[in-house]
């Protein structure tokens, strides 16, 4: 289900949409006497969504939190396997001597274990991956109520995630870099220079 508040990634089927549109935009009569842009274009912000989602102190408290509950899931994940490695250890020693109903009995408790621990690791993995989806939701709605604030008050049309080489080529009179606006937005830390602010996704990767 989607997270409230999530604002809408421009990609794929959108993406050219809003580029043919822009295309229809830029080919309109221009206007004034130095062959302006014409007014009818229309504005939009653009920044890097990863670039401001790690700079947030939620982001690395998520991030925290997620590594803290995958200790506690792999020290548990370990002690059912050390457990398994012993009653094995002490089944290989004494098979030959077990009477066959003790023999078979340490043979299902064995059996029973693996499964225990192999089932234990996936839902372990299952339910790490759930809760830092659920910890990211939180982070990513916050971010995306500041870009909708700060679309809202500059009156864009859209705000463009440029992540992933998404709009490799943006109108210097037609977008804004909101970047810094959305940092100060969400109370973070604003960079000295234009040139601290990262926008390519190709230097940030994936979110993990």
């Amino acid at each position: 289900m989607p997270s409230r508040g999530r604002v809408s990634q421009i990609n794929g089927k959108e993406m050219k949409k809003l580029i043919i549109l822009s295309l229809i935009l830029l080919c309109s009569p221009l206007g004034g006497k130095h062959g302006g842009l014409s007014a009818q274009a229309v504005k939009f912000g653009y920044l890097s969504y990863d670039n401001v989602l790690r700079q947030m102190p939620e982001y690395a408290m998520a991030k925290q939190n997620v590594a803290t509950l995958k200790v506690k899931y792999d020290q548990e994940a370990t002690r059912s396997e050390e457990e398994f490695q012993r009653k094995f250890s002490e089944f290989l020693q004494g098979q030959k001597d077990f009477p066959e109903n003790i023999l078979i009995k340490r043979q299902a408790e064995l059996q029973a274990l693996m499964e225990s621990s192999l089932k234990f690791r996936q839902e372990a993995s299952e339910l790490l991956s759930k809760a830092e989806e659920d910890m990211m939701d939180v982070v990513r709605a916050k971010l995306n109520e500041a870009i909708q604030a700060i679309g809202a008050e500059k009156g864009y049309g859209y705000i463009i995630n440029t992540d992933g080489n998404a709009c490799p080529f943006i109108h210097p009179q037609l977008g804004d870099n909101v970047t810094l606006l959305v940092m100060q937005k969400l109370g973070l830390e604003v960079p000295q220079t234009e040139e601290e602010v990262t926008t390519d996704d190709n230097e940030l990767g994936n979110i993990e």
